[in-house]
């Protein structure tokens, strides 16, 4: 392994990053601090949400900003060098095995999705002032929770890239992306779904469930959710199985 090499493309792809940051942050934020300010402001302030609704809702957003960042940050380039750009071919050439390649672009969308979800705090923070009540009792807990929402949307970018097609984008989102988001206990904590028990079992199925509960009994345990060890255990296994698909599905890109 050549950790030059590595960490010089590493650093190519934060170049990138940083020259596009105006128009990721409006990617990345506008909706979640719309809905931020719509739920958490404007239906809490207009008395149709409970108070407490403004620090129940916080981990979900943070969770949203996350995946959504982590997946557009790998899954958009693969496609793009893949398919229109052809840069691949480029890195390719590079003096380091195939698959460190695909690794690579998960640490940079990890980072990324780690970056987003730390701006997320303050940001919805100044929105919702005052009333958010957050307490983070176990910080390595909240570290290890977050690492793993962050590497779960790096991995699933980059199983996704190495899967769609370029005229099956918008498809991705309509399909994968919308219905995970809402589905996921982002605006609502799973022991919500009580009254619909399908559903309630149904949802278990997505992974941002998971990052939701995981990331709220770390930052807000007052409230309901899912069991810790069951969050940590559940990403880890999705972490290794989306890697994994993500891995053999670039290295046949690749040598394809």
């Amino acid at each position: 392994m050549n950790w030059k090499t590595f960490l010089a493309i590493l650093a190519r792809d934060a170049h990138v990053a940083r020259r596009n940051f105006v128009a990721l942050l409006f990617q990345t934020f506008l909706q979640p601090l719309m809905f931020v300010f719509i739920f958490g402001r404007v239906m809490v302030g207009s008395g149709y949400m409970p108070p407490s609704y403004k620090s129940l809702l916080l981990p979900g957003i943070m969770a949203i900003c996350m995946v959504g960042t982590g997946i557009w940050a790998v899954a958009m380039p693969v496609i793009a060098e893949f398919q229109f750009t052809h840069e691949i071919e480029d890195r390719l050439l590079a003096p380091m095995e195939i698959s460190w390649l695909a690794v690579e672009k998960v640490v940079a969308g990890t980072l990324q999705s780690l970056a987003a979800g730390l701006m997320v705090i303050p940001a919805a923070w100044l929105l919702l002032r005052p009333g958010v009540d957050l307490r983070v009792p176990h910080p390595l807990l909240f570290a290890a929770v977050s690492l793993l929402v962050a590497l779960f949307s790096a991995t699933g970018g980059l199983a996704l890239g190495c899967s769609m097609q370029q005229t099956h984008i918008g498809l991705m989102f309509s399909l994968i992306v919308a219905p995970m988001i809402f589905f996921g206990c982002t605006y609502y904590p799973w022991s919500a779904l009580e009254s619909f028990p399908i559903l309630q079992k149904a949802v278990l199925v997505n992974p941002l469930v998971y990052a939701s509960e995981g990331l709220r009994a770390t930052l807000v345990p007052q409230f309901p959710h899912l069991p810790l060890p069951a969050v940590l255990a559940v990403l880890l296994f999705a972490n290794f199985l989306l890697m994994a698909m993500g891995l053999r599905k670039f290295y046949g890109k690749a040598v394809s």
